[in-house]
């Protein structure tokens, strides 16, 4: 019977390591992941540490010749800062997104040296670029948010820390510079200040100066509101809406502010500049406020009032108010479809205008119609709705007028965009100047769009501000003996523009305001402008304070046009009639050729006029928030009276070096200093000319 017998053992012994070398690999694996976790730890902690601690709070996004622009991820802004230097010019604060942490702006165009581009949090793009240098010392960059979803608000704030801002818009109570002003956010357009007093009015650029050299110009064809925070910000803000409107500026730094207005600001319009009839500067313009009932009482009142200033003073331009101008023309007579003029012609014979044709008269339209006239309802006969600014009805099978409200009746506006439209109304604009022997028309109301006022989407082509942009464009084919009462992008034109309406007291909404709003005019190129009456006209009635007609008197008498409401022997006694006379001469012999002089330098480089403190002084910051003074071109200081029984005050001198002589005194001072306590009697005007 065979055994079984036991396998021999093996010479190497079974061994079980599970117990042994297992449980030290366990070990070391359960280390090496504690060692790794601490690490990915340490690492995460340094990561933080270094977004939130340790990285810089400024990084360079893109860099030019002699400036660059930096992400500060604090402030979450845009700095703007010279090279050089390193002084920032300019702080834009990014208004429009949720207050997050964002470290730091990561560049999609690497590739490309003079473009930078990145995406906000998935809401916006951004994309600013390097445009071509428009001087040596003068660099420019374009920036363009573009949202990513309907429901982006895209808003860009520019810093007043340490930065005085002139441009923009008339305001009513218009300061120098634009950081005392406190205006809510709304459309930047124009608007008719004595229906919206705290709205934008009159003359408006989408173009910004800052005292440390930088400029900011929006673009013109886009929709934006614009807000002003007194002494904190200005921003710019694009509408929430299906259209997705891009918010596009470009911004430009240059070593000075006078530089960066001669190289950028000076050349606003783009087109070639030209002068309108400056025979009107010689003339004193009197607003005639006598009796309107008809055309008989009319033509009596102006031969009487013409007659007295031709005995008492010179005579002069004598401006008629559109009602004025209504009685004279026969309104529903004039006005009517071409078709219609040859039955109506024999009757315009008949009318005598011979006592009218001798006196220098301005005659006021405006491109409205009561709906009441028989212009108006004549034009609906007759199937002219097309005349008038409308908007498709309900239906569609017919257009309906839009109104408004001016001069207290309900009216229709005349469609511009109406090749038909503009040539029926300007053949009888020509008509009638030529009957009255109107030597000047003004044309008022355009301001305001009727379509956003309503809230109806406007045509393209009466976006914005268009509708007072074309009205600019037909008053200048009159020649150039037009005015208008509000202008954006038509300072080339050959245009006068009667200045914003002013109240009848001291303050920046009467006289004190009439210095910034002549600097604010003529920094835009609207150098040729009809201030508001002396006294301001805002306040019914005559004016019978008699200092505030005599310092009023005073700083018109140094400005393109000395206009008159309230006439002197009206105001005041016989003494201030003779003044009156005094400073009409004094007008004629020394301001006008000193106009006619730096007119020719606007016409060739497009320089203000008018000019402030700082323009000889671009460096001085005393000089940036003076604003009651100013120079007539390089050579002419002006420094009068704006506050109500004062009879002296400080008078700063620009431009270190130059020399100054007080044309009361012939008393020379220095330049770069103060005058303590000028002594100024109420029939003087401090005036100091530039000495050699």
């Amino acid at each position: 019977m065979p055994h079984n017998h036991p396998r021999n053992p093996s010479p190497i012994p079974e061994v079980t390591w599970d117990s042994g070398l297992k449980e030290m690999n366990e070990t070391w694996k359960g280390g090496i992941a504690c060692l790794g976790v601490a690490i990915f730890f340490v690492m995460t902690i340094g990561i933080i540490y270094w977004q939130v601690v340790d990285q810089p709070s400024k990084n360079w996004i893109l860099k030019g010749n002699i400036s660059g622009l930096l992400w500060e991820r604090k402030a979450r802004s845009l700095i703007l800062q010279t090279l050089k230097e390193e002084k920032t010019v300019l702080e834009i604060r990014m208004g429009s997104f949720p207050d997050m942490d964002v470290p730091f702006l990561k560049d999609l165009c690497w590739l490309n040296k003079t473009e930078f581009c990145s995406t906000w949090e998935a809401m916006a793009d951004l994309t600013i670029s390097l445009g071509p240098s428009l001087a040596s010392n003068t660099e420019c960059y374009s920036i363009h948010w573009s949202p990513l979803h309907c429901q982006v608000k895209l808003k860009n704030c520019f810093s007043m820390l340490n930065i005085s801002w002139y441009g923009g818009a008339t305001v009513r109570s218009q300061h120098w510079p634009l950081n005392n002003v406190n205006i809510k956010s709304q459309p930047f357009i124009i608007s008719n200040l004595n229906k919206k007093p705290s709205a934008y009015g009159s003359v408006l650029e989408r173009y910004f100066l800052g005292s440390t050299g930088v400029t900011v110009m929006i673009a013109s064809d886009i929709p934006i509101s614009m807000s002003v925070e007194r002494n904190k910000q200005f921003c710019l803000e694009s509408p929430i809406g299906t259209d997705m409107v891009s918010l596009q500026y470009s911004v430009c730094v240059s070593p000075n502010i006078t530089s960066a207005h001669q190289k950028v600001g000076s050349q606003l319009s783009g087109q070639q500049r030209r002068l309108p009839e400056t025979d009107l500067l010689r003339l004193p313009v009197w607003k005639y406020n006598g009796a309107a009932d008809s055309a008989a009482k009319m033509e009596r009142g102006l031969r009487s009032f013409y007659n007295r200033l031709q005995r008492d003073l010179v005579e002069g331009l004598i401006i008629l108010s559109e009602h004025s101008t209504t009685l004279l023309r026969n309104m529903d007579n004039t006005y009517l479809p071409v078709v219609r003029r040859k039955r109506l012609h024999a009757l315009r014979l008949d009318m005598d205008y011979s006592l009218i044709k001798p006196l220098k008269l301005s005659i006021t339209l405006s491109p409205h119609a009561s709906i009441n006239s028989q212009l108006f309802q004549m034009s609906l006969q007759e199937g002219k709705e097309d005349f008038w600014l409308s908007h498709q009805s309900e239906s569609g099978d017919y257009m309906v007028p839009l109104l408004t409200k001016w001069k207290g009746q309900f009216s229709a506006r005349l469609n511009v965009t109406s090749q038909a439209a503009v040539l029926w109304y300007m053949d009888q604009v020509r008509l009638l100047k030529q009957q009255l022997g109107a030597e000047y028309i003004a044309i008022e109301g355009g301001e305001g769009n009727l379509f956003m006022e309503q809230a109806i989407p406007p045509p393209t082509e009466l976006s914005g501000d268009k509708y007072i942009y074309i009205l600019a464009l037909m008053a200048a084919t009159l020649g150039n003996t037009s005015i208008i009462s509000a202008a954006t992008r038509a300072s080339h034109l050959p245009l006068f523009l009667q200045m914003t309406p002013r109240q009848s007291d001291w303050s920046y909404a009467g006289l004190k305001g009439i210095i910034p709003s002549v600097l604010h005019y003529s920094l835009l190129g609207y150098n040729f402008f009809i201030p508001d009456a002396i006294g301001g006209t805002l306040t019914s009635g005559f004016l019978t304070d008699e200092e505030l007609y005599i310092r009023w008197l005073q700083i018109v008498t140094f400005l393109p046009v000395m206009s008159f409401s309230t006439p002197p022997w009206v105001c005041c006694d016989d003494w201030v009639l003779n003044l009156t006379r005094h400073y009409i001469q004094r007008h004629q012999n020394f301001v006008v050729p000193l106009i006619e002089k730096y007119s020719k330098e606007w016409l060739s480089m497009g320089y203000p006029v008018f000019r402030s403190i700082w323009w000889l002084s671009p460096n001085d910051p005393i000089t940036f928030t003076i604003d009651d003074e100013f120079l007539i071109g390089d050579e002419v200081l002006v420094a009068p009276i704006t506050e109500q029984g004062q009879s002296q005050r400080d008078i700063y001198l620009p431009r270190e070096g130059q020399k100054w002589m007080d044309t009361n005194t012939a008393e020379v001072f220095d330049g770069g200093t103060f005058i303590r306590n000028y002594s100024v009697t109420l029939v003087d005007v401090p005036v100091f000319v530039k000495t050699s």
